[in-house]
């Protein structure tokens, strides 16, 4: 029998707040030490540890970023939903045909007009290492119900859960 600790339900929360989140801003750091943030589409490929998979192209410069410093940030919002998600790990270059294919989904040929036969295509792993997360009720009844309860109590209101996750 296994018994959920309190980081299992933490990740477990997590995963399930990224899961509709299919943007989010990747931060590397540049060969001067600067940071560089850019978009990326994960697809809404979350393992259930919070490792995110991207499909990229093995000669990018977020790659020669990566492979230069293998530490890495990814910001994901939806203020329609008042979720907001910071994870901290490391990427890795990944070239395995079996998990692109698991992977693969049409929108892709956007990016990758070959598909799959693109000659430089790969993925992108990042290996969660923390997070935190901020989950606020967005519905107008949930927001008006904490202003009228902080109105009446004179105590501030604060229906956002937030959550650092250490480890992963």
């Amino acid at each position: 029998m296994t018994i959920a600790t309190d980081t299992d339900q933490s990740v477990e929360k997590l995963v399930d707040l990224i899961k509709d989140i299919e943007f989010c801003m990747m931060t590397t750091i540049d060969e001067d030490g600067s940071l560089r943030s850019r978009p990326m589409a994960s697809n809404k490929e979350i393992e259930e540890n919070g490792d995110v998979w991207f499909f990229t192209y093995a000669s990018s410069h977020k790659v020669v970023e990566v492979n230069q410093h293998h530490q890495v940030n990814l910001s994901f919002s939806a203020p329609d939903k008042q979720r907001y998600v910071s994870l901290s790990g490391t990427a890795e270059l990944v070239r395995d045909r079996a998990k692109m294919e698991q992977l693969w989904k049409p929108a892709l040929k956007a990016w990758f007009p070959q598909e799959l036969e693109e000659p430089d295509i790969a993925l992108l792993k990042i290996t969660a290492t923390k997070a935190e997360y901020w989950d606020a009720p967005a519905g107008w009844v949930a927001k008006a119900v904490g202003f009228v309860k902080a109105a009446t109590t004179g105590d501030r209101e604060d229906l956002t859960e937030n959550k650092k996750i250490d480890r992963l």
